[in-house]
């Protein structure tokens, strides 16, 4: 894993100083701190931190052209398919082993949307043509890299980190806030691609090619597109190919020249990541936090689990205090505001998996795509009340709540059930922040990511809600992962994101899903060819933190300091007397939502941290 930045002039426009572009090149080495490398090309310039994983030679070096010399690239990621790209394609005298070597090869051979198209892997990619004078920007079709750029009269920036872009002195002076998108963030916690808080910077959304030529004309392809509705079998059928399809993901992304290990929890993803991943290397390391507080601790678990494989288990012990302690370090590595505080644990873990793991294997991906979450169930079980004009359904709801007959309000308070399923996403319910940002809508993009229109069958639902999750709720799960582990110069990587797995998943749909025991029913299925199965159906825990504990103790003079007695960064797109009664309206007890108001307070904590505020 590692972090770039790339400068891209249109004509008759000069580069930023050298000065400039080193400094901000600088402020991602925490992402690649074992080289950094700057070349400056006629009309562009590449700058480049690695963190040396495939071939940690200087030989693997970036920024690195193509044989031809008409491609100069960097690259951010890891291809997992690289060696069979080397026997298809019959590549020869590569000047490394890494699979940025194969990269600069196929694109004289293939092009750059094609070669593009076989690559299996996370990825960001900055590409300059040299000979046509086109920037292309590229990012892995499940949105695992990061990959920001802006635009503006003198050319394109883009880069790993957010602060790159908009303290890159073709921005830096004229920062002007998207009401619309500050909105999203303080209702869902992150930014949303492609969109950004800040005017003419923006994300590239998962699997996107972009080209710019000399004159400024951009134009965005779509080169990896996954069929969410082609679902085919039930959940009970198709076990051999999933299991096939995660063995041969797991066995790709196994291959390292530094120390790798795996994570592994109680639950179902981690627990058969690292089932797999000892299938093919024995001793492999598995980690495992434990916590006091047995609410939360898994280690026990963890333990049962490692007893049936040929791992060596560690479990790492930690109390709150610990995890208290880095809560302001934390912040440093979030380049964009972001208002999961599951981010504290997990820059914790990271940075403890660090002392003996360059790279890390997760579980990442198998609640989204193997329907594995209480809140799918809950709609189901809802969606028949959606059915009934609301005219009709919001007095008759009213009524039988009254009556005691049943004791559910979503019908009643949505119109449909798009809007219920976003309203589960929203850490700030709707009624506070339409008062925090009045007459201010959605993105288009938002709300189209909760736009629901088919029949709400229980197959159409399930599929639509996959589809949801995947572009929304685990994107703000990557962002979290990549920022801490990045954070601890780790690089974690995500089986079940694998393309072939993304593939065999997708023809999945379950044919019974009335109970928990349904969830994540196909992984069960595949657990049972490495665990007895009274091993498997056990709920996750997750492993988080005390907020109330902290929001109402430890952390409240800072909450307060920071939201109640400062300045409201944005406070030109935003009520702040609305924002600041909300975090009043939680210490007096007429909300308890700790969510929202984390939410608050790390959009000021982010501020402050890059001299906004």
């Amino acid at each position: 894993m590692c972090g770039f930045l790339a400068e891209f002039n249109l004509y008759d426009h000069k580069p930023s100083s050298k000065e400039s572009f080193r400094s901000l090149l600088q402020i991602s080495q925490h992402r690649g701190p074992d080289s950094s490398e700057i070349h400056q090309g006629q009309f562009y310039t590449l700058g480049f931190n690695r963190l040396a994983i495939l071939d940690v030679s200087a030989s693997a070096n970036q920024p690195v052209y193509s044989p031809s010399k008409q491609y100069h690239l960097v690259f951010n990621g890891e291809i997992y398919n690289y060696k069979e790209l080397i026997a298809v394609y019959q590549l020869t005298n590569l000047r490394s082993s890494s699979d940025t070597e194969v990269i600069a090869q196929l694109l004289d051979i293939l092009g750059v949307t094609e070669t593009l198209k076989v690559l299996n892997g996370m990825f960001a990619i900055a590409i300059v043509d040299c000979v046509n004078e086109h920037l292309f920007l590229s990012r892995d079709f499940a949105g695992i890299k990061p990959l920001f750029y802006g635009v503006s009269a003198s050319g394109i920036v883009a880069g790993s980190q957010f602060n790159q872009l908009f303290k890159h002195p073709w921005f830096s002076e004229s920062l002007k806030l998207r009401p619309e998108i500050v909105k999203e963030y303080f209702a869902f916690g992150y930014m949303q691609a492609p969109n950004s808080v800040f005017e003419n910077i923006l994300q590239l959304r998962p699997g996107e090619l972009l080209s710019c030529d000399k004159e400024g004309t951009i134009k965005i392809l779509q080169i990896d597109h996954f069929d969410f509705g082609a679902a085919i079998h039930g959940a009970d059928v198709a076990v051999d190919d999933i299991k096939g399809a995660i063995e041969r993901a797991v066995k790709r992304q196994m291959v390292s020249d530094v120390p790798l290990g795996t994570f592994l929890s109680g639950g179902i993803d981690s627990p058969l990541i690292t089932a797999v991943a000892s299938s093919y290397k024995n001793g492999i390391g598995a980690f495992t936090i434990s916590v006091h507080d047995t609410k939360l601790d898994e280690s026990e678990s963890a333990k049962l689990y490692a007893s049936k494989l040929p791992v060596e288990h560690q479990i790492k012990t930690i109390d709150n205090e610990q995890v208290l302690r880095v809560v302001d370090a934390h912040f440093k590595y979030m380049s964009e505001p972001f208002g999961d505080y599951s981010s504290i644990p997990t820059y914790l873990i990271t940075g403890l998996a660090k002392e003996q793991h360059t790279v890390m294997l997760s579980g990442d991906g198998g609640d989204e795509l193997f329907f594995g979450y209480p809140r799918f169930l809950d709609v189901i079980k809802k969606r028949n009340w959606f059915l009934l004009p609301y005219g009709i359904r919001k007095p008759l709801v009213r009524l039988l709540n009254k009556l005691d007959i049943i004791s559910t309000w979503a019908p009643y308070n949505f119109r449909d059930i798009g809007e219920f399923i976003r309203e589960k996403h929203s850490s700030i319910s709707r009624d506070y922040v339409d008062r925090m940002f009045k007459g201010v809508s959605y993105s288009k993009e938002f709300q189209e990511l909760y736009h629901f229109d088919k029949t709400p069958t229980k197959k159409n639902l399930l599929l639509w809600m996959r589809w949801n999750e995947f572009y929304g709720h685990l994107q703000r799960v990557l962002i979290k992962v990549d920022r801490m582990s990045m954070g601890n110069s780790l690089e974690v990587r995500v089986p079940f994101l694998d393309k072939e797995v993304m593939e065999a998943a997708l023809k999945l749909v379950p044919k019974h899903y009335q109970s928990s025991l349904d969830l994540k029913k196909t992984l069960k299925h595949v657990m049972e060819a490495y665990f007895p199965k009274d091993f498997i159906n056990q709920e996750k825990k997750g492993f988080t933190v005390p907020i109330k504990e902290w929001l109402n103790e430890e952390l409240r003079g800072d909450v307060t300091s920071m939201v109640l007695h400062n300045e409201i960064f944005g406070h030109e797109v935003m009520d702040t007397d609305e924002i600041r009664g909300y975090v009043e309206d939680y210490y007096s007890g007429k909300h308890d939502s700790d969510w929202g108001v984390w939410h608050v307070y790390a959009w000021q904590k982010w501020a402050k941290k890059e001299g906004l505020l």
